[in-house]
């Protein structure tokens, strides 16, 4: 059994499925000629840090509510 909880894991393929669709996506437009080579490298490493930056960002959203660090004090 894995220390990695579930949906971390699901969420990570999932970020990993849509950067290699965004990265098949620029290589189908460097294929048919939409862009060029250098623009398509561009787009290659601007596919891979946004979706790098996105899976953080989710990631230390999923865990701040995981453990949140402050608790709500319930006053009733």
């Amino acid at each position: 059994m894995s220390s990695i909880p579930g949906p971390i894991v699901s969420g990570t393929i999932a970020y990993l499925v849509f950067g290699l669709l965004l990265i098949a996506v620029v290589f189908g437009s460097r294929s048919i000629g939409v862009l060029s080579k250098d623009d398509a490298a561009i787009g290659n490493v601007v596919v891979s840090i946004t979706v790098v930056s996105m899976w953080l960002f989710w990631l230390c959203a999923w865990l701040h509510q995981w453990h949140p660090l402050i608790m709500p004090i319930y006053e009733g």
